[in-house]
């Protein structure tokens, strides 16, 4: 069994200075911890996996292909291979996991 607690996780990835911890990863797919605090931008570029976002903490809106909704603590979000994404508008520091199907990288 692997076991993670969030609280941890946020600190190691804040030591390391960067806005996404890879935390996980398996054969089949692997799993992160991506922040963005309010106000940010979001950088990142389509992928070449799928993924799943789950919102731990905070508000913003995500734009996935030419839809956007706005996503808090809860939300659920499905983003295929290759479509262009990003959160924006974010008006709380945003804590989300991400599912990468295959593995990133």
């Amino acid at each position: 069994m692997k076991a993670f607690r969030l609280d941890e996780l946020e600190v190691e990835r804040a030591e390391n200075q960067g806005a996404y911890l890879q935390f996980l990863r398996e054969r089949n797919m692997s799993v992160g911890l991506y922040a963005l605090n309010a106000g940010e931008t979001d950088p990142q570029k389509p992928h070449h996996q799928d993924e799943v976002y789950f919102v731990a903490s905070g508000r913003a809106a995500i734009t996935v292909g030419d839809e956007t909704t706005t996503v808090s603590r809860g939300s659920v979000v499905y983003v295929p291979a290759g479509v262009p994404h990003r959160f924006h508008h974010i008006s709380e520091d945003l804590r989300v996991l991400v599912v990468f199907s295959p593995p990133e990288g």
